[in-house]
Parts: C-alpha cells; structure tokens; sequence
C-alpha cells in the first residue's frame, strides 16, 4: 500500500479528466492523483456526498470554477478530513439572478439538441484570446464538453444555480490552501479570488498566472503544476 498522499481533482462545467492530464501527469511523483466524476447528482451537497463516498479517509483537493464550488462544500461537510485546499479559477458567491436567468437559457439550448452552440458560446469566457484557436485549449474543451453531454450538463448548472453563498464558511478553513487564477479570467476575476483569500486569511496563499484565462489547468499547465506542488509540500 502506498504511502503517497491522495489528491483529488474536480472539474469544471462540462469538463472532465482531461482538464487535469497535466497536473494528473506532473504530480504522480509525490501523489496518488485522482480525478472525481462531477456528473451524477444536481446539488453540490450531492455531488460532495459523493466525492467524499470515494475518497480516503484523509485527501487533498483542489477544485476549479464548479470544481472549487464542490471543494467549498466538501469543507462544509468534512473539513477534518482535508490536509491541503485549493481553489482554482473559482468563487464563493452565489449565483446573481442574471447568472442564473442566462443558466436557464443555455440549458435550454442544450435541450434542443445545441450543445455545440453552448460550448462556441461559453469559449471566449473561458480562454486567453491567445488561445482561443488553439487545439490544445479550445479542441479540448469541447471534446471534453461531448463526452460529459447534455444531461449531466443539465445536473451541474442545476447545482451551480442553487450553491449557496460561502463566503463566511472560508474563514473556518484552517488547512494549506492555495488561491489560484489566471489574470485574465473572465468569468471569475482575480478580484473575488482576492476576496476569499480575505476570508481565509493566514493559511492561504495566492498565486495569478499572467496569459491566462478560466481554464488554467490547460492554458498554462506547467505552472498550475508547478504551484500545486509548493502547495502540496505545505504544513500546517
């Protein structure tokens, strides 16, 4: 039985393990890393429940955007059981009304059969403009947003709209947490990541990756790897 320490990656909207090959890759020296399924349930007190059904008794984890979401949640249920956090390209707000009114929208589409038109629509927020025709960003994106489909697309952006505001829940967390964004994230800003590292407070830190957008896992792999190893070789 191996001695490694697990982590646990969770994906984003409509992403899927391949949003983490580099990391997945880049880490499996110092780590036993495992890619968590985000598709079955449609609240995040379920899709925690079922993440943490998976998981070994002590884990780190690291979410981004919908995956950062579920992380907070998992800390809300079993933060006892979490030696390292990060929260990657994420927010701990709660849907704005017009947020959710546009959810709705896109869902739909996806309903009719236009998934495809979802994902052209969503790129330009989720990439640097630099990689918005790169097949190493955008092809992935979308072929990751295929093999997730419509339904479970229907279960996560169920579960994002109902997310509960987690601001305050941030300052209970007590573990080695790192706060981590592209400068150029369209969808969460650096500014809210600076708000949870607030909430936080000593035991994060927080690191901005310049030329990159939402998806930083692919965007700017060797980097994200390279910071979450400093942060796995954190103590508390």
């Amino acid at each position: 039985m191996s001695d490694e320490p697990t982590l646990i990656l969770l994906p984003g909207l409509l992403c899927d393990a391949a949003l983490w090959a580099a990391q997945v890759e880049g880490l499996a020296d110092i780590a036993d890393v495992r890619v968590a399924d985000l598709t079955d349930a449609n609240s995040m007190a379920g899709l925690a429940h079922g993440v943490l059904r998976e998981a070994p008794e002590r884990f780190a984890l690291a979410g981004l955007s919908m995956g950062g979401y579920v992380a907070q949640e998992i800390m809300r249920q079993a933060p006892q059981r979490v030696t390292h956090l990060a929260l990657i390209d994420t927010n701990a707000r709660a849907d704005t009304p017009e947020q959710s009114e546009n959810r709705k929208r896109v869902m739909k589409l996806a309903e009719a059969g236009k998934l495809d038109q979802v994902v052209q629509e969503m790129l330009p927020n989720l990439l640097h403009p630099d990689n918005l025709h790169n097949p190493a960003t955008a092809d992935v994106f979308g072929q990751m947003a295929a093999r997730i489909g419509v339904p479970a697309f229907l279960n996560q952006q169920t579960a994002i709209m109902n997310r509960v505001d987690g601001r305050a829940d941030l300052a209970r967390v007590e573990c080695p947490t790192l706060i981590l964004c592209g400068e150029q994230d369209a969808l969460t800003p650096v500014k809210v990541h600076e708000e949870m590292l607030g909430s936080i407070g000593a035991s994060a830190k927080m690191k901005v990756l310049a030329d990159c957008g939402h998806l930083s896992p692919i965007e700017q792999p060797l980097a994200v790897t390279n910071t979450m190893r400093r942060w796995l070789s954190r103590e508390s």
